[in-house]
């Protein structure tokens, strides 16, 4: 597989994946949130679809910039600048990363970095960082794609008992345990793309 053919595989599951469980992440956002989370996704993905061709024809490393600014522009809410800034952040690590499990590592690092430090949160706060984090430590423990799906699964579990610090959760308090943080689950959808599309490399 090309890194054309990769990237735009990628783009297409992640778009499909989203709008499939929109309704799922926006009912998830509802109970903690303001209830934008999937149609802001929706949205943002569908635009990465459209651009898709272009995107595509870029370098690896250029294709997740191009990606991550895309989703800037198009993602509304606090999940536009998160995503994209991760896969920017993912893109330039990319240029020196090893195209190996290590190097899935070392991007996801970079994108984690990303995130907390847009987002001024870290892990335990009830964000989409308690999914991501525990996949990073597992590729970089030398899991493959079932310890990076369960382990995707198992934080975002882990949310539901959190009490949420950031975004606009926060301001349920205690109200807010008990429920998934929509953007882990997004985030864990789209890991299992991610997973997916790897084992058919």
């Amino acid at each position: 597989m090309t890194d054309a053919d990769l990237i735009a595989a990628l783009i297409a599951r992640a778009e499909a994946a989203i709008a499939a469980h929109a309704g799922e992440l926006t009912a998830l956002d509802q109970a903690v949130g303001d209830g934008d989370h999937g149609l802001n996704m929706a949205r943002g993905f569908k635009a990465l679809a459209e651009a898709a061709p272009e995107i595509a024809a870029l370098p690896f490393g250029a294709a997740l910039q191009k990606a991550g600014m895309t989703l800037v522009m198009k993602v509304g809410g606090a999940s536009g600048p998160l995503y994209g800034s991760a896969l920017m952040a993912m893109g330039k690590a990319a240029e020196a990363a090893p195209r190996d499990a290590g190097g899935a590592a070392a991007l996801l690092a970079a994108g984690i970095a990303a995130v907390k430090a847009r987002g001024k949160s870290d892990v335990g706060a009830k964000t989409m960082l308690d999914a991501l984090a525990p996949v990073h430590a597992a590729l970089a423990a030398g899991g493959g794609a079932a310890e990076a799906r369960a382990a995707a699964a198992a934080g975002l579990e882990a949310t539901r008992a959190m009490r949420a610090t950031k975004g606009r959760a926060a301001f349920l308090g205690e109200r807010s345990i008990g429920h998934l943080d929509p953007g882990a689950r997004s985030s864990a959808l789209l890991v299992d793309v991610v997973c997916d599309v790897a084992e058919g490399l």
